[in-house]
């Protein structure tokens, strides 16, 4: 006979919700407007017809002013980190949930008590932000849309703070519009930041981001809400059909489009590989917790920022040219967690070689450039189903042939006898699925209405997949 299972523990609400987290967990109760019913935080929504786009700009700190953020760097961390600990263990031993609220008033009896003076030489907003960010984790992890939050540790998390408009103090120079002076909370004196392009003029900053990297570099992220206008159309010359293109991503050739044109694979980590084992082996020989070694990790991380920065002004130029010569852009789902699965078993020294080929290429930020770039600009992304056999189907006759080996790189059409090479047949065969699909989606749209930045085949009905 089976046994009845346990009931689950029961959560503790109201009064008694009320007194645990009063007289156990040292959390205030509301003093502020007691006889108001408690309201969610609402996000801020932006003006109609803008868009929220982030510049970044690196600036260099005084000595005062890099301690002082090194100071706020780490508050925001221990912040975040006994939010993390207060809300896990009110539910582990209490059962009772603590929200955004509760967190905030737990951080004014932490700035109150002995040997936590330090907490009031930081922002209040700033440390309240780290709380949010807390609240936004838990809230992903509900939604089961990421895993449960973790601990920040010193060295090993991205040193960030988070200024929202009360937290900065910002002049526009009215000679140079868009630029001005930056003031933070408890400074005194304007950051010096290089304005390598200008801020919208007459436009506030919604939020500052101030981040160090692991190279000890700083860099400001400006928030702001502009109106962004959308590109003309482009057509085929000579008609009205949008022009598109078929994009390819591989390893051979970073990509290949469908006019055979190829943009190639910079191989950053194999070109820097031998300078990085050699600083790697440096770093290994010195002592821990000394002062060389610490010298040796900065070197190593100057060497990986400057790849990262290489890498990505690459994409972005890439990407902008494409996204300005053409209409409706072709590209295919790409699984890159699956296909970064670790190497296990017979073949894993391939395997490991294959996956830092696949990381080395940045095929994520590549997508991810092309969408927020076609919302922006008024451009169509299409995704066409990973399960599409875009290699192995002829683009001539669309007949589908036997499957290939990833060191074949050319075939030939055993029906129309068309000689192909590999990524390019790929990229044609792309470009006349994405649009298939696309002029599905856009025969189906009311009249007027635009056709939408992005279309995936996986969100498509059955239907509209069959040729």
């Amino acid at each position: 006979m089976a046994q009845p299972s346990e009931e689950a523990p029961r959560r503790v609400v109201g009064a008694e919700a009320k007194q645990v987290k009063r007289d156990v967990l040292g959390i205030a109760d509301r003093r502020k407007h007691q006889g108001r019913v408690a309201i969610p935080v609402q996000r801020r929504a932006k003006e109609a017809g803008t868009q929220q786009r982030v510049y970044r700009y690196r600036f260099y700190p005084i000595s005062d002013q890099a301690e002082q953020l090194s100071r706020t760097f780490g508050a925001c961390r221990w912040v975040y980190n006994e939010g993390l600990a207060l809300r896990s263990g009110a539910w582990e031993r209490h059962r009772v949930s603590v929200g955004f609220a509760e967190t905030c008033r737990a951080l004014t009896g932490w700035k109150r008590e002995e040997g936590k003076e330090w907490l009031r030489e930081v922002s209040s907003t700033v440390l309240q932000q780290a709380l949010r960010h807390l609240d936004g984790a838990f809230s992903q992890f509900f939604r089961q849309s990421a895993k449960y939050p973790q601990r920040k540790r010193k060295g090993r998390c991205r040193d960030s703070a988070v200024y929202v408009r009360t937290g900065f103090r910002w002049v526009e120079d009215p000679e140079r519009p868009g630029t001005g002076l930056v003031t933070l909370a408890k400074q005194s004196v304007p950051l010096d930041v290089r304005w390598s392009r200008p801020l919208p003029a007459g436009q506030v900053p919604v939020r500052l981001t101030v981040t160090r990297d692991r190279a000890g570099r700083f860099f400001l992220s400006v928030l702001v809400e502009e109106r962004i206008d959308p590109l003309p159309p482009v057509f085929v010359p000579g008609t009205s059909a949008p022009k598109a293109v078929g994009l390819d991503l591989g390893l051979a050739s970073l990509v290949t489009l469908d006019d055979g044109s190829t943009l190639a694979h910079p191989r950053l980590l194999r070109k820097y590989g031998d300078e990085l084992a050699r600083r790697q082996r440096e770093l290994h020989r010195k002592e821990r917790g000394s002062a060389n070694r610490g010298k040796a990790r900065e070197r190593i991380a100057r060497l990986y920022a400057r790849i990262g920065d290489v890498r990505r002004d690459l994409l972005d130029q890439f990407t902008t040219r494409l996204v300005r010569e053409n209409q409706v852009l072709v590209v295919e789902d790409l699984p890159v967690s699956n296909l970064m699965r670790p190497a296990r078993g017979k073949g894993r020294r391939r395997k490991a070689k294959l996956n830092q080929s696949i990381l080395d290429a940045a095929w994520g930020e590549l997508l991810r450039q092309l969408r927020y770039k076609c919302a922006w600009y008024g451009r169509t992304l299409v995704v066409v189903d990973r399960f599409f056999p875009s290699t192995r189907r002829c683009s001539a006759c669309h007949t589908k042939g036997p499957r290939l080996d990833v060191s074949v790189r050319e075939w030939v059409c055993a029906e129309c006898g068309a000689v192909h090479e590999r990524d390019h047949n790929a990229a044609v065969n792309l470009r006349d699925e994405g649009m298939r699909l696309y002029g599905q989606v856009v025969a189906s749209l009311p009249p007027g209405r635009p056709a939408p930045s992005l279309i995936r085949a996986s969100e498509l009905p059955e239907a509209a997949l069959a040729p």
